[in-house]
């Protein structure tokens, strides 16, 4: 007799678009602050189409963090990202680093950011992502505000050391922030009655006892593509994990004004390779199977 071993159906890993322009990242603030922005160069709305088309061809929904900035600006793209079937979430309104804000600033951003949103799209709102992965030790209280404003879950922490991000302890899976007895914030499963809020880190490898990056951004554009597919596979196969990705919608545009003054290490981050972002991207949605993150945590739409 003869036995078949039946394989395991390939995991749905969680896709994210991180929807704000060239001129608001966090490397570029100090040469474009937003007192600057509404003289610019706007390349959001046909960047964001594009990731919409190469999508659509493939079949495949992802969630937008989008900044309400944006929104205000384009109500038609939200609508049509959503009409789409993708899910809309909240990337906050100015892109503005959680450390850079007051707790009463930035309760008024999320809050603006989340009603506007859903005001535009008609639909609720339930994921928020900090701009550059902000909350940290020192800004664990934007859990409580990020509860308080109705928001269901967080993906803003990204468990390495970096210069702009990073809570190198927390764990490196999807699970939840809980609130403990002296009123701090911690990764851990709720009891009864606690505090708590779903938290989906930004996905990362674990090799010789370090977490490093491999799940998008800069270093979807820095490393070979059979890097980043080798990294990628190592987490659905070994760690039998699905991992969160994210990319933003200026990476797919390589004719972008180039920001004068920003220092060699953030344009060498900024525009490095951003003309293979699209072609790895299409390799990608063909290597891996992808969801939004609300259905990736199984909840509902409202």
């Amino acid at each position: 007799m003869t036995t078949q071993c039946k394989q395991s159906a390939p995991l749905t890993n969680l896709l994210s678009i991180d929807v704000e322009d060239y001129f608001q990242v966090s490397a570029f603030e100090k040469v474009s602050p937003p007192t600057s922005w509404e003289e610019r160069e706007w390349r959001f709305e046909a960047n964001t189409e594009r990731v919409l088309e190469l999508l659509e061809d493939s079949g495949v929904h992802a969630t937008f963090f989008v900044l309400s900035w944006v929104a205000e600006r384009c109500p038609a793209l939200i609508q049509r990202l959503v009409a789409a079937g993708h899910e809309l979430a909240s990337h906050g309104h100015g892109h503005r680093r959680i450390n850079t804000l007051s707790r009463d600033e930035f309760r008024a951003d999320i809050r603006h950011a989340k009603q506007h949103l859903e005001q535009v799209s008609g639909t609720e709102v339930w994921g928020y992502r900090a701009p550059s992965y902000s909350i940290s030790r020192q800004t664990s209280w934007a859990f409580d505000e990020l509860i308080e404003a109705g928001y269901r879950y967080d993906s803003s922490i990204f468990p390495m050391r970096h210069d702009f991000y990073g809570m190198s302890d927390w764990p490196r899976f999807a699970g939840f922030a809980i609130k403990d007895e002296q009123g701090g914030w911690q990764a851990g499963e709720p009891t009864d009655g606690q505090a708590c809020l779903r938290e989906l880190p930004i996905s990362t490898l674990r090799l010789a006892g370090k977490n490093l990056p491999i799940a998008g951004g800069g270093y979807f554009r820095l490393l070979p593509y059979c890097v980043t597919r080798w990294g990628l596979q190592r987490i659905n196969q070994q760690d039998g994990q699905p991992f969160v990705f994210y990319l933003h919608p200026w990476e797919f545009d390589p004719s972008q004004p180039r920001m004068q003054g920003a220092g060699l290490k953030s344009n060498f981050r900024h525009y490095l390779n951003l003309n293979k972002t699209q072609p790895r991207f299409k390799k990608l949605l063909e290597d891996f199977n992808f969801s939004t993150i609300r259905d990736g945590l199984g909840l509902a739409q409202a």
